[in-house]
């Protein structure tokens, strides 16, 4: 005669395992997911600024021993007035916007470009502030930094 090794209360623990996964996934899905994927209120006037800022990638960067690489070498922008920035390339290489320590912006995401051809723009809108150094990856000689501040029209 051989013993049963199986009773009711594997089948009664099962029950309370599946059940608490349902709750524990439900409870995520209600309260965790809709906040991870909530666009910021961000003001109109901050999304579509009047003014677009320029910073210029200057022909010859490529060489270190020019110190001027980005015009102007830093930026100072305000939300809502200018807060949108284009790095223009005018020189014959591709360049990189990278920033020194990692910035993201609520609204428009990372800040940093790919490689920027010769001719082409890497453009970024800023929604938050903040003082962003950055650099070129493949030329860290080439510094900058934005500067972005509250503007006068966002009150």
């Amino acid at each position: 005669m051989s013993l049963s090794t199986s009773s009711h209360a594997y089948g009664i623990g099962l029950i309370a395992i599946i059940v608490g996964a349902a709750i524990g996934v439900s409870y995520y899905q209600l309260y965790f997911v809709p906040e991870l994927n909530a666009v910021p209120n961000i003001p109109d006037k901050v999304k579509n600024p009047d003014q677009t800022t320029t910073i210029t990638i200057v022909k010859g960067s490529v060489d270190q021993t020019q110190t001027q690489n980005f015009l102007p070498k830093k930026q100072t922008v305000q939300l809502g007035v200018d807060n949108k920035v284009v790095w223009q390339n005018n020189d014959d290489a591709a360049h990189y916007i990278t920033p020194i320590k990692p910035f993201k912006d609520k609204y428009s995401g990372d800040f940093g470009s790919n490689a920027v051809l010769a001719g082409k723009r890497y453009t970024f809108l800023f929604t938050q502030e903040g003082s962003i150094p950055y650099n070129c990856k493949v030329h860290p000689w080439m510094t900058g930094e934005i500067d972005i501040e509250h503007g006068a029209l966002t009150s």
